[in-house]
Protein backbone atom coordinates (compact mmCIF):
# COMPACT_ATOMS: atom_id res chain seq x y z
CA UNK A 1 0.00 0.00 0.00
CA UNK A 2 2.63 2.47 1.04
CA UNK A 3 4.65 1.69 -2.13
CA UNK A 4 1.27 2.33 -4.32
CA UNK A 5 0.98 5.67 -2.96
CA UNK A 6 4.75 6.75 -2.87
CA UNK A 7 3.98 5.62 -6.67
CA UNK A 8 1.33 7.94 -7.23
CA UNK A 9 3.43 10.72 -5.56
CA UNK A 10 6.42 10.21 -7.58
CA UNK A 11 4.36 10.25 -10.61
CA UNK A 12 2.22 13.95 -9.50
CA UNK A 13 5.72 14.96 -8.95
CA UNK A 14 6.73 14.11 -12.12
CA UNK A 15 3.85 15.54 -13.81
CA UNK A 16 3.93 18.88 -12.16
CA UNK A 17 7.67 18.57 -12.98
CA UNK A 18 6.98 17.99 -16.94
CA UNK A 19 4.30 20.78 -16.90
CA UNK A 20 6.56 23.41 -15.62
CA UNK A 21 9.08 22.87 -17.66
CA UNK A 22 6.84 23.16 -20.90
CA UNK A 23 5.18 26.13 -19.63
CA UNK A 24 8.76 27.41 -19.17
CA UNK A 25 9.31 27.40 -22.84
CA UNK A 26 11.49 23.75 -22.48
CA UNK A 27 9.90 21.63 -24.53
CA UNK A 28 12.72 18.94 -24.62
CA UNK A 29 13.86 19.83 -21.29
CA UNK A 30 10.39 18.30 -21.01
CA UNK A 31 10.93 15.32 -23.06
CA UNK A 32 13.79 13.91 -21.69
CA UNK A 33 12.41 14.44 -18.09
CA UNK A 34 9.60 12.08 -19.21
CA UNK A 35 11.67 9.43 -20.57
CA UNK A 36 14.09 9.64 -17.87
CA UNK A 37 11.04 8.97 -15.36
CA UNK A 38 9.42 6.52 -17.18
CA UNK A 39 12.40 4.66 -17.24
CA UNK A 40 13.12 4.62 -13.86
CA UNK A 41 9.68 3.84 -13.15
CA UNK A 42 9.92 0.88 -15.32
CA UNK A 43 13.33 -0.03 -13.51
CA UNK A 44 11.71 0.05 -10.16
CA UNK A 45 8.35 -1.29 -10.32
CA UNK A 46 9.35 -4.25 -12.92
CA UNK A 47 10.02 -7.66 -11.79
CA UNK A 48 12.33 -8.42 -14.70
CA UNK A 49 14.42 -5.20 -13.86
CA UNK A 50 15.29 -6.12 -10.36
CA UNK A 51 18.79 -6.26 -10.97
CA UNK A 52 19.43 -2.72 -12.85
CA UNK A 53 17.79 -1.32 -9.62
CA UNK A 54 21.35 -1.12 -8.08
CA UNK A 55 23.31 0.36 -11.72
CA UNK A 56 20.27 2.58 -12.53
CA UNK A 57 21.58 5.39 -10.20
CA UNK A 58 25.08 5.24 -11.48
CA UNK A 59 24.32 4.40 -15.30
CA UNK A 60 22.46 8.33 -15.28
CA UNK A 61 25.08 9.31 -13.66
CA UNK A 62 27.26 8.19 -16.31
CA UNK A 63 24.37 9.57 -18.56
CA UNK A 64 24.40 13.06 -16.86
CA UNK A 65 28.15 14.32 -15.92
CA UNK A 66 29.87 11.90 -18.91
CA UNK A 67 28.00 11.50 -21.86
CA UNK A 68 25.78 13.94 -22.06
CA UNK A 69 28.33 16.71 -22.01
CA UNK A 70 30.47 14.96 -24.67
CA UNK A 71 27.97 15.04 -26.57
CA UNK A 72 27.13 18.27 -26.13
CA UNK A 73 30.56 19.69 -26.49
CA UNK A 74 30.73 17.79 -30.09
CA UNK A 75 27.72 19.16 -31.05
CA UNK A 76 29.24 22.51 -29.99
CA UNK A 77 32.10 21.91 -32.48
CA UNK A 78 29.56 22.13 -34.83
CA UNK A 79 28.34 25.48 -34.87
CA UNK A 80 29.00 29.18 -34.80
CA UNK A 81 28.31 29.30 -31.26
CA UNK A 82 30.28 32.50 -29.34
CA UNK A 83 29.72 35.73 -27.75
CA UNK A 84 28.98 36.98 -31.43
CA UNK A 85 26.28 34.13 -31.50
CA UNK A 86 24.46 33.37 -28.40
CA UNK A 87 21.48 33.23 -29.00
CA UNK A 88 18.68 30.68 -31.02
CA UNK A 89 17.84 32.19 -34.46
CA UNK A 90 14.12 33.24 -32.93
CA UNK A 91 15.21 34.47 -30.48
CA UNK A 92 17.83 37.01 -32.01
CA UNK A 93 14.72 37.82 -34.37
CA UNK A 94 12.69 38.81 -31.58
CA UNK A 95 15.09 40.98 -30.04
CA UNK A 96 15.65 42.60 -33.70
CA UNK A 97 11.90 42.89 -33.45
CA UNK A 98 11.93 44.21 -29.90
CA UNK A 99 14.07 47.00 -31.03
CA UNK A 100 12.48 50.72 -31.09
CA UNK A 101 13.55 54.25 -32.70
CA UNK A 102 12.42 57.46 -31.34
CA UNK A 103 10.41 59.65 -33.70
CA UNK A 104 11.80 63.26 -33.51
CA UNK A 105 8.86 64.85 -35.36
CA UNK A 106 6.69 64.23 -32.84
CA UNK A 107 6.44 65.60 -29.38
CA UNK A 108 3.56 65.09 -26.30
CA UNK A 109 3.87 67.64 -23.77
CA UNK A 110 2.30 66.20 -20.72
CA UNK A 111 1.44 67.01 -17.49
CA UNK A 112 0.52 65.97 -13.84
CA UNK A 113 -2.65 65.83 -11.64
CA UNK A 114 -3.62 64.77 -8.49
CA UNK A 115 -6.75 62.58 -8.46
CA UNK A 116 -8.41 60.25 -5.94
CA UNK A 117 -6.62 57.37 -6.35
CA UNK A 118 -3.16 58.45 -7.24
CA UNK A 119 -2.51 60.46 -10.18
CA UNK A 120 -3.45 60.90 -13.82
CA UNK A 121 -1.50 62.19 -16.83
CA UNK A 122 -2.40 64.21 -19.61
CA UNK A 123 -0.49 64.62 -23.32
CA UNK A 124 -1.37 67.33 -25.27
CA UNK A 125 0.45 67.16 -29.20
CA UNK A 126 0.68 70.08 -31.70
CA UNK A 127 1.53 74.28 -29.87
CA UNK A 128 -0.96 75.33 -27.24
CA UNK A 129 -3.90 77.30 -28.74
CA UNK A 130 -2.80 78.32 -31.92
CA UNK A 131 -5.00 75.80 -34.31
CA UNK A 132 -7.50 79.16 -34.33
CA UNK A 133 -7.78 80.38 -37.27
CA UNK A 134 -9.16 83.57 -36.74
CA UNK A 135 -6.22 84.16 -34.29
CA UNK A 136 -3.20 83.33 -36.36
CA UNK A 137 -1.92 86.21 -37.80
CA UNK A 138 -1.72 86.56 -42.30
CA UNK A 139 0.61 84.26 -43.03
CA UNK A 140 0.90 81.89 -40.33
CA UNK A 141 1.23 78.25 -41.64
CA UNK A 142 -1.11 75.99 -39.40
CA UNK A 143 -0.92 72.56 -37.90
CA UNK A 144 -1.69 70.06 -39.90
CA UNK A 145 -4.42 68.90 -37.42
CA UNK A 146 -5.66 71.03 -33.89
CA UNK A 147 -3.96 69.52 -30.69
CA UNK A 148 -5.16 66.44 -29.43
CA UNK A 149 -5.10 65.64 -25.41
CA UNK A 150 -5.28 62.52 -24.41
CA UNK A 151 -4.81 60.87 -20.48
CA UNK A 152 -4.32 58.04 -18.78
CA UNK A 153 -6.78 55.66 -18.68
CA UNK A 154 -6.62 54.90 -15.01
CA UNK A 155 -5.17 56.31 -12.18
CA UNK A 156 -1.36 55.98 -11.59
CA UNK A 157 -0.14 55.45 -8.09
CA UNK A 158 3.51 56.73 -8.98
CA UNK A 159 4.78 55.27 -5.69
CA UNK A 160 7.48 52.74 -7.20
CA UNK A 161 9.94 53.41 -9.85
CA UNK A 162 9.82 49.44 -11.86
CA UNK A 163 8.74 49.35 -14.65
CA UNK A 164 4.78 50.04 -15.74
CA UNK A 165 2.94 50.09 -18.67
CA UNK A 166 -0.02 52.31 -18.66
CA UNK A 167 -2.92 52.97 -21.55
CA UNK A 168 -3.85 56.61 -22.58
CA UNK A 169 -7.09 57.74 -24.05
CA UNK A 170 -8.45 60.37 -25.48
CA UNK A 171 -9.90 63.00 -22.75
CA UNK A 172 -13.23 63.51 -24.53
CA UNK A 173 -13.65 59.36 -23.93
CA UNK A 174 -12.14 58.96 -20.51
CA UNK A 175 -14.93 60.49 -18.71
CA UNK A 176 -13.10 62.21 -16.12
CA UNK A 177 -12.62 66.04 -15.03
CA UNK A 178 -8.88 67.13 -14.75
CA UNK A 179 -8.28 69.44 -12.05
CA UNK A 180 -5.37 72.09 -12.41
CA UNK A 181 -1.99 71.05 -13.68
CA UNK A 182 0.16 70.17 -10.74
CA UNK A 183 3.34 72.34 -10.51
CA UNK A 184 6.60 71.29 -11.68
CA UNK A 185 8.29 70.70 -8.19
CA UNK A 186 5.73 67.39 -7.99
CA UNK A 187 6.59 66.59 -11.51
CA UNK A 188 10.70 66.38 -10.17
CA UNK A 189 9.09 64.88 -6.83
CA UNK A 190 7.96 61.95 -8.27
CA UNK A 191 10.13 62.16 -11.61
CA UNK A 192 11.97 58.77 -11.27
CA UNK A 193 8.57 57.07 -11.22
CA UNK A 194 6.69 58.87 -14.07
CA UNK A 195 10.81 57.87 -16.17
CA UNK A 196 9.75 54.28 -15.49
CA UNK A 197 6.07 54.76 -17.29
CA UNK A 198 5.51 53.33 -20.45
CA UNK A 199 2.25 54.97 -22.55
CA UNK A 200 0.74 53.37 -25.16
CA UNK A 201 -1.64 55.39 -27.41
CA UNK A 202 -4.53 54.48 -28.91
CA UNK A 203 -2.92 53.73 -32.46
CA UNK A 204 -0.35 51.39 -31.12
CA UNK A 205 2.87 53.88 -30.51
CA UNK A 206 4.21 53.62 -27.15
CA UNK A 207 6.28 56.90 -25.43
CA UNK A 208 8.61 57.65 -22.57
CA UNK A 209 9.65 60.49 -20.85
CA UNK A 210 12.17 63.00 -22.44
CA UNK A 211 12.54 66.04 -20.19
CA UNK A 212 10.61 67.48 -17.03
CA UNK A 213 7.75 68.47 -19.80
CA UNK A 214 7.87 66.04 -22.36
CA UNK A 215 7.52 62.30 -23.66
CA UNK A 216 8.50 61.09 -26.79
CA UNK A 217 7.03 58.07 -28.56
CA UNK A 218 8.74 55.49 -30.26
CA UNK A 219 7.60 52.53 -32.41
CA UNK A 220 8.76 49.54 -33.65
CA UNK A 221 12.19 49.74 -35.57
CA UNK A 222 11.50 46.21 -37.95
CA UNK A 223 9.00 44.98 -39.16
CA UNK A 224 8.87 41.25 -40.10
CA UNK A 225 8.00 40.32 -43.80
CA UNK A 226 6.16 37.09 -45.15
CA UNK A 227 9.39 36.48 -46.67
CA UNK A 228 11.27 35.96 -42.77
CA UNK A 229 13.20 39.39 -43.74
CA UNK A 230 12.86 42.03 -41.72
CA UNK A 231 12.48 45.82 -42.82
CA UNK A 232 14.16 48.94 -41.12
CA UNK A 233 11.29 51.16 -41.22
CA UNK A 234 13.48 54.37 -40.00
CA UNK A 235 15.65 53.69 -42.93
CA UNK A 236 13.35 50.86 -45.26
CA UNK A 237 16.44 48.47 -45.72
CA UNK A 238 15.53 44.99 -45.89
CA UNK A 239 17.77 42.60 -43.64
CA UNK A 240 17.82 38.77 -44.62
CA UNK A 241 19.00 36.24 -42.47
CA UNK A 242 22.28 34.40 -43.91
CA UNK A 243 22.49 30.73 -42.01
CA UNK A 244 26.00 30.09 -42.92
CA UNK A 245 27.43 33.46 -41.40
CA UNK A 246 24.32 33.54 -38.26
CA UNK A 247 23.32 37.16 -38.65
CA UNK A 248 20.72 39.35 -40.59
CA UNK A 249 22.50 41.08 -43.11
CA UNK A 250 21.80 44.09 -45.49
CA UNK A 251 21.63 44.41 -49.20
CA UNK A 252 25.65 45.12 -49.00
CA UNK A 253 26.59 42.10 -46.76
CA UNK A 254 27.36 44.28 -43.25
CA UNK A 255 25.65 42.27 -40.75
CA UNK A 256 23.38 43.47 -37.59
CA UNK A 257 24.12 42.33 -34.31
CA UNK A 258 22.45 40.04 -32.41
CA UNK A 259 23.92 37.00 -34.17
CA UNK A 260 22.55 33.17 -33.75
CA UNK A 261 23.86 30.15 -33.91
CA UNK A 262 23.43 27.74 -36.73
CA UNK A 263 25.52 25.05 -38.15
CA UNK A 264 28.72 25.27 -39.75
CA UNK A 265 29.52 21.28 -40.43
CA UNK A 266 33.22 21.09 -40.43
CA UNK A 267 34.14 24.81 -40.83
CA UNK A 268 35.56 24.61 -36.85
CA UNK A 269 37.87 21.57 -37.61
CA UNK A 270 38.91 22.50 -41.08
CA UNK A 271 39.88 26.17 -39.91
CA UNK A 272 41.74 25.21 -36.64
CA UNK A 273 43.97 23.46 -39.11
CA UNK A 274 43.87 25.71 -42.05
CA UNK A 275 43.37 29.05 -40.88
CA UNK A 276 46.63 30.75 -40.19
CA UNK A 277 45.27 32.23 -37.37
CA UNK A 278 44.53 29.30 -35.34
CA UNK A 279 46.73 26.95 -37.41
CA UNK A 280 50.37 28.64 -36.20
CA UNK A 281 49.56 28.72 -32.64
CA UNK A 282 47.61 25.22 -32.61
CA UNK A 283 50.52 23.33 -33.77
CA UNK A 284 52.96 24.86 -31.48
CA UNK A 285 50.63 24.47 -28.68
CA UNK A 286 50.33 20.54 -29.46
CA UNK A 287 53.69 19.82 -29.82
CA UNK A 288 54.17 21.91 -26.64
CA UNK A 289 51.64 19.82 -25.03
CA UNK A 290 53.38 16.44 -25.89
CA UNK A 291 56.62 17.36 -25.00
CA UNK A 292 54.98 18.75 -21.56
CA UNK A 293 52.75 15.32 -20.85
CA UNK A 294 56.25 13.26 -22.17
CA UNK A 295 59.02 15.04 -20.03
CA UNK A 296 56.72 14.75 -17.24
CA UNK A 297 56.54 11.52 -17.06
CA UNK A 298 59.75 10.83 -17.67
CA UNK A 299 61.36 13.14 -14.70
CA UNK A 300 58.45 11.87 -12.03
CA UNK A 301 59.14 8.52 -12.86
CA UNK A 302 62.67 8.86 -12.72
CA UNK A 303 62.67 10.82 -9.75
CA UNK A 304 60.06 8.69 -8.13
CA UNK A 305 61.88 5.53 -8.42
CA UNK A 306 65.48 6.92 -8.03
CA UNK A 307 64.39 7.99 -3.96
CA UNK A 308 62.49 4.83 -3.86
CA UNK A 309 65.32 2.66 -4.59
CA UNK A 310 67.66 4.63 -2.20
CA UNK A 311 64.90 4.19 0.60
CA UNK A 312 65.01 0.94 0.30
CA UNK A 313 68.60 0.99 1.35
CA UNK A 314 69.14 -1.47 4.61
CA UNK A 315 71.88 1.09 6.04
CA UNK A 316 70.31 4.18 5.45
CA UNK A 317 69.63 5.79 8.81
CA UNK A 318 66.49 7.74 9.21
CA UNK A 319 64.71 6.15 6.35
CA UNK A 320 61.48 6.45 7.65
CA UNK A 321 61.80 10.07 8.35
CA UNK A 322 62.98 10.43 5.03
CA UNK A 323 59.92 8.71 3.23
CA UNK A 324 57.43 11.44 5.36
CA UNK A 325 59.25 14.52 4.33
CA UNK A 326 59.46 13.02 0.94
CA UNK A 327 55.62 12.49 0.64
CA UNK A 328 54.66 16.02 1.97
CA UNK A 329 54.32 17.21 -1.93
CA UNK A 330 51.37 14.52 -2.27
CA UNK A 331 49.71 15.48 0.87
CA UNK A 332 49.44 19.04 -0.29
CA UNK A 333 46.63 20.10 -2.41
CA UNK A 334 48.49 20.82 -5.05
CA UNK A 335 46.99 24.19 -6.42
CA UNK A 336 48.31 25.49 -2.81
CA UNK A 337 51.76 24.35 -3.79
CA UNK A 338 51.36 25.98 -7.34
CA UNK A 339 50.67 28.88 -5.42
CA UNK A 340 53.95 28.98 -3.42
CA UNK A 341 55.74 27.91 -6.20
CA UNK A 342 54.63 30.63 -8.17
CA UNK A 343 55.55 33.09 -5.43
CA UNK A 344 58.67 31.84 -5.04
CA UNK A 345 59.64 32.22 -8.80
CA UNK A 346 58.36 36.10 -8.69
CA UNK A 347 60.60 37.98 -10.39
CA UNK A 348 60.99 40.95 -7.87
CA UNK A 349 59.66 39.67 -4.46
CA UNK A 350 60.37 36.07 -4.90
CA UNK A 351 62.88 34.18 -2.40
CA UNK A 352 64.71 32.24 -5.18
CA UNK A 353 65.67 35.46 -6.99
CA UNK A 354 66.48 37.10 -3.61
CA UNK A 355 69.11 34.69 -3.10
CA UNK A 356 70.26 34.13 -6.76
CA UNK A 357 70.39 38.29 -6.67
CA UNK A 358 73.12 37.72 -3.59
CA UNK A 359 74.80 35.21 -4.61
CA UNK A 360 75.11 35.97 -8.17
CA UNK A 361 73.10 39.18 -9.33
CA UNK A 362 70.67 38.09 -11.47
CA UNK A 363 67.23 38.16 -11.62
CA UNK A 364 65.84 35.75 -13.94
CA UNK A 365 62.22 36.28 -15.25
CA UNK A 366 60.99 32.92 -15.09
CA UNK A 367 57.30 33.67 -15.92
CA UNK A 368 58.49 35.90 -18.70
CA UNK A 369 60.89 34.14 -20.45
CA UNK A 370 59.99 30.95 -23.06
CA UNK A 371 62.55 28.87 -21.77
CA UNK A 372 62.74 29.71 -18.47
CA UNK A 373 58.76 29.38 -17.92
CA UNK A 374 58.55 25.73 -19.49
CA UNK A 375 61.76 24.84 -17.24
CA UNK A 376 59.52 26.47 -14.23
CA UNK A 377 56.46 24.50 -15.26
CA UNK A 378 58.15 21.09 -15.31
CA UNK A 379 59.94 21.74 -11.98
CA UNK A 380 56.81 22.55 -10.52
CA UNK A 381 55.05 19.76 -11.84
CA UNK A 382 57.55 17.18 -11.37
CA UNK A 383 57.70 18.16 -7.43
CA UNK A 384 53.90 17.13 -7.84
CA UNK A 385 53.89 14.23 -9.26
CA UNK A 386 57.51 12.36 -7.86
CA UNK A 387 55.93 11.06 -4.95
CA UNK A 388 53.23 8.88 -6.30
CA UNK A 389 55.95 7.07 -8.11
CA UNK A 390 58.38 6.46 -5.52
CA UNK A 391 54.82 4.85 -3.62
CA UNK A 392 54.23 2.66 -6.93
CA UNK A 393 57.88 1.91 -7.09
CA UNK A 394 58.49 1.22 -3.02
CA UNK A 395 55.44 -1.15 -3.14
CA UNK A 396 56.47 -2.69 -6.36
CA UNK A 397 60.28 -3.62 -5.14
CA UNK A 398 58.29 -5.32 -2.21
CA UNK A 399 56.84 -7.94 -4.52
CA UNK A 400 60.63 -8.39 -5.72
CA UNK A 401 62.20 -11.93 -4.27
CA UNK A 402 65.12 -10.38 -1.76
CA UNK A 403 66.99 -13.87 -3.27
CA UNK A 404 67.65 -12.06 -5.99
CA UNK A 405 69.29 -8.97 -4.93
CA UNK A 406 71.62 -11.44 -2.58
CA UNK A 407 72.20 -12.93 -5.79
CA UNK A 408 73.28 -10.05 -7.46
CA UNK A 409 75.22 -9.27 -4.77
CA UNK A 410 76.94 -12.37 -4.33
CA UNK A 411 78.04 -11.88 -8.18
CA UNK A 412 78.81 -8.38 -7.64
CA UNK A 413 76.62 -6.31 -9.34
CA UNK A 414 76.18 -2.59 -8.44
CA UNK A 415 72.96 -0.76 -7.83
CA UNK A 416 72.87 0.19 -11.54
CA UNK A 417 73.16 -3.38 -12.73
CA UNK A 418 70.78 -4.82 -10.20
CA UNK A 419 68.40 -2.10 -11.18
CA UNK A 420 68.80 -2.18 -14.94
CA UNK A 421 68.75 -6.27 -14.75
CA UNK A 422 66.74 -7.01 -11.88
CA UNK A 423 64.35 -4.37 -10.57
CA UNK A 424 63.53 -2.50 -14.25
CA UNK A 425 62.79 -5.52 -15.97
CA UNK A 426 60.19 -6.75 -13.31
CA UNK A 427 58.19 -3.55 -12.13
CA UNK A 428 58.37 -2.65 -15.96
CA UNK A 429 55.12 -4.40 -17.13
CA UNK A 430 52.68 -3.12 -14.34
CA UNK A 431 54.06 0.38 -14.13
CA UNK A 432 54.01 0.87 -17.63
CA UNK A 433 49.90 1.58 -17.24
CA UNK A 434 50.38 4.00 -15.05
CA UNK A 435 52.89 6.09 -16.80
CA UNK A 436 50.38 5.98 -19.82
CA UNK A 437 47.75 7.50 -17.87
CA UNK A 438 50.23 9.63 -16.20
CA UNK A 439 50.66 11.11 -19.58
CA UNK A 440 47.15 11.26 -20.44
CA UNK A 441 46.42 13.19 -17.02
CA UNK A 442 49.21 15.84 -17.67
CA UNK A 443 47.95 16.04 -21.41
CA UNK A 444 45.12 17.45 -19.89
CA UNK A 445 46.81 19.17 -16.95
CA UNK A 446 44.61 22.34 -16.60
CA UNK A 447 45.75 23.55 -13.15
CA UNK A 448 49.55 23.92 -12.82
CA UNK A 449 49.65 25.34 -16.49
CA UNK A 450 46.77 28.22 -15.41
CA UNK A 451 47.91 28.16 -12.25
CA UNK A 452 51.43 28.78 -12.66
CA UNK A 453 51.60 30.98 -15.70
CA UNK A 454 47.99 31.50 -17.31
CA UNK A 455 49.95 30.30 -20.80
CA UNK A 456 52.46 33.03 -20.90
CA UNK A 457 54.46 34.47 -22.16
CA UNK A 458 52.23 35.08 -25.23
CA UNK A 459 53.27 34.41 -29.14
CA UNK A 460 54.39 37.85 -30.74
CA UNK A 461 53.29 36.72 -34.05
CA UNK A 462 49.55 35.67 -33.52
CA UNK A 463 46.58 37.81 -32.54
CA UNK A 464 45.08 35.13 -31.04
CA UNK A 465 45.31 34.55 -26.71
CA UNK A 466 47.90 31.71 -27.24
CA UNK A 467 51.37 31.86 -25.19
CA UNK A 468 54.76 29.54 -25.01
CA UNK A 469 53.56 27.29 -22.03
CA UNK A 470 49.89 26.76 -23.45
CA UNK A 471 48.67 23.14 -23.48
CA UNK A 472 45.61 22.10 -25.64
CA UNK A 473 43.27 22.63 -22.85
CA UNK A 474 44.91 25.97 -22.01
CA UNK A 475 44.53 26.84 -24.92
CA UNK A 476 41.10 25.88 -25.67
CA UNK A 477 40.09 28.17 -22.58
CA UNK A 478 41.31 30.97 -23.48
CA UNK A 479 40.12 30.51 -27.08
CA UNK A 480 36.67 30.22 -25.27
CA UNK A 481 36.94 32.96 -22.58
CA UNK A 482 39.67 35.22 -23.22
CA UNK A 483 39.68 36.12 -27.32
CA UNK A 484 37.53 38.83 -27.91
CA UNK A 485 34.98 36.97 -29.80
CA UNK A 486 34.57 34.02 -27.19
CA UNK A 487 34.76 31.42 -29.87
CA UNK A 488 32.92 28.62 -28.48
CA UNK A 489 32.17 26.37 -31.16
CA UNK A 490 36.06 26.43 -32.48
CA UNK A 491 36.89 25.74 -28.63
CA UNK A 492 34.69 23.06 -28.34
CA UNK A 493 36.27 21.87 -31.86
CA UNK A 494 39.58 22.38 -29.77
CA UNK A 495 38.30 19.97 -27.09
CA UNK A 496 36.93 17.34 -29.19
CA UNK A 497 40.36 17.23 -30.85
CA UNK A 498 42.17 16.54 -27.18
CA UNK A 499 39.36 13.98 -26.56
CA UNK A 500 40.09 11.83 -29.44
CA UNK A 501 43.54 12.29 -28.83
CA UNK A 502 42.86 11.03 -25.15
CA UNK A 503 40.33 8.12 -26.00
CA UNK A 504 43.55 6.62 -28.43
CA UNK A 505 45.74 6.76 -25.05
CA UNK A 506 42.97 5.11 -22.79
CA UNK A 507 42.58 2.39 -25.69
CA UNK A 508 46.22 1.74 -25.62
CA UNK A 509 46.21 1.68 -21.86
CA UNK A 510 42.86 -0.90 -21.67
CA UNK A 511 45.35 -3.05 -24.16
CA UNK A 512 48.22 -2.71 -21.83
CA UNK A 513 46.53 -3.60 -18.84
CA UNK A 514 44.03 -6.40 -19.86
CA UNK A 515 44.79 -9.56 -18.29
CA UNK A 516 45.86 -12.47 -20.86
CA UNK A 517 43.75 -15.37 -21.54
CA UNK A 518 45.73 -17.62 -18.61
CA UNK A 519 44.96 -15.28 -16.62
CA UNK A 520 41.04 -15.05 -17.09
CA UNK A 521 38.99 -16.74 -14.53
Amino acid sequence: MLSRIGTVVAVVVALFVVYWLHAGGNPMLAIAWTCGFGLALYVYRGRRTYAYRYLFPGLVSVGLFIVLPVIYTIWIGFTNYSSKHLLTFDRATEVLLGEVYLRDDVRYQFTLHADAAGFRLAFKTGDDDAADPAAAPAGTALPARPPAVFVTQHAVPLTATAEQRVAVVPLATAGVALGEPLPLRDVIAHRDAIHALSVEFPDGTTATMASLREFTPHEPLFHRNPDGTLTNQKTHERLTPNVRTGFYESPSGEPHAPGFRTYVGADNYVRAFTDEKFRGPFFRVFLWTIAFAGLTVVFVTALGLLLAELLSWEGLRFAELYRVLLFLPYAVPGFISILVFKGLFNRNFGEINLILDHLFGIRPNWTGNALLARFTILLVNTWLGYPYFMLIGAGLQKSIPRELYEAAALAGAGPLTTFRKITWPLIRKPLMPLIIATFAYNFNNFVVIYLLTMGRPDFLDTNVPAGETDILVSYTYRIAFEDSGQNFGLAAAVSTLVFAILAVISIVNMRLTRVTGGDKR
